[in-house]
């Protein structure tokens, strides 16, 4: 994402212009805007014209249009943004007032305004906008006859090839129909890691199974590798790293990045980050629940007494239309912020965010314990 044009008050109003040059930005852009922001953008518009004789011509016209956002919708397979609104500013072909769909994509820049730009916000656009946290994360996760090929960003788990051959089973005599089908199971993933995968970007790629497979696999690619040349596998054989799954489904992926050993190989990617905080929640609340907290409720009163060390939210619930419930959050995570804790805001479409989700979206590891009230509801307001 590139930022091109940044004009903000003291008070927190103003516009900010952005560019996104890649899928996981068009993401961000979705977190960003919120209903009832002015959103300026350039869009195609069907004009009628009528001549002199009568005849009516209609022609397509690009303009730039404002609105005010009344509806969002994130097309994830396409990567597009779609907002629907009211036309806020003069404009030659579109009359003010009038219902307008802007899509957002890459690399077409977009204006949005709000009148207050509050600090998660702000720190979305920051961390958009820094190279250093684009994706550096790969994994196959496999089992005899299913494989998904994924890339694991700071904000999603992309599922970029989904793999299933039939493979004979094993029959007395009939061994070969059986290792057949393997090796043709074998090399439609050493394709789709070619056509998937850039080495330029990935740090790592996990290679995850239950059993022997991920081995016989990873022999089975790396023979491939030098028999066909594919310099691509044969420079980059360092990054492969083997991990044991329970399955070849995506889900498998949050106990493949709970792993010791990929945790430690990944100690710089926000997505094992997000994993580990997460796991570390779970065990807290077996050992001593009295310092895991979930549910906004009681998370706000942990950090009313500076109790919160580390504060799991999901960004799901900064997407919410009730302003006041968005600024319940936000207050939440400047609060602890202030009191020197850690927020992790977890994205609700990645594996780690979907884990939190079932948790009501927020959830705090204590300082110190606090026991809990038995009657207080968790109910919302």
């Amino acid at each position: 994402m590139k930022l091109l044009h940044r004009d903000i008050e003291k008070n927190g109003e103003g516009s900010v212009t952005l560019m996104p040059e890649e899928a996981e930005d068009m993401w961000h852009a979705y977190n960003l805007v919120q209903v009832s922001d002015s959103l300026r953008s350039t869009t195609i518009r069907k004009v009628q014209n009528e001549s002199a004789t009568g005849s009516v011509s209609v022609n397509k016209v690009r303009t730039t249009l404002t609105i005010q956002v009344e509806g969002i919708d994130f097309d994830t397979q396409a990567c597009v943004l779609r907002v629907k609104g009211r036309n806020i500013c003069e404009n030659q072909y579109v009359r003010m007032g009038a219902y307008h769909t802007l899509d957002l994509e890459q690399n077409r820049q977009f204006t949005i305004g709000k009148h207050e730009w509050d600090s998660v916000s702000m720190e979305r656009i920051e961390n958009a906008c820094d190279p250093t946290q684009h994706a550096d994360l790969a994994a196959v996760v496999m089992q005899e006859g299913l494989a998904h090929v994924c890339l694991v960003t700071s904000s999603m788990t992309l599922v970029r090839a989904k793999i299933e051959v039939n493979i004979p089973r094993k029959r007395k005599g009939m061994c070969d129909q059986h290792t057949k089908g393997l090796n043709r199971f074998y090399d439609q993933i050493v394709q789709a890691i070619l056509r998937h995968i850039n080495f330029d970007i990935v740090k790592c790629v996990l290679i995850a199974s239950p059993g022997f497979v991920k081995d016989q696999f990873h022999e089975y690619m790396t023979t491939t590798a030098v028999k066909n040349d594919y310099k691509l596998l044969i420079d980059n054989k360092s990054k492969f790293v083997l991990v044991h799954s329970s399955s070849g489904f995506k889900h498998s992926l949050k106990e493949v990045l709970s792993d010791p050993t990929v945790t430690s190989k990944l100690a710089d990617t926000k997505a094992a980050g997000e994993v580990r905080a997460l796991e570390d929640f779970y065990q807290m609340l077996q050992t001593d629940p009295n310092r895991a907290y979930y549910g906004v409720k009681h998370v706000e009163k942990a950090a009313d007494l500076q109790a919160v060390e580390i504060l799991l939210v999901s960004d799901e619930l900064f997407r919410s239309n009730d302003i006041q419930q968005r600024k319940r959050y936000v207050n939440l995570v400047d609060k602890v912020r202030d009191n020197g804790g850690d927020v992790r805001i977890f994205s609700s479409l990645h594996v780690s965010g979907e884990q939190l989700g079932q948790l009501s979206g927020v959830c705090a590891i204590l300082r110190f314990p606090m026991p809990d009230d038995e009657d207080d509801s968790d109910d919302e307001d």
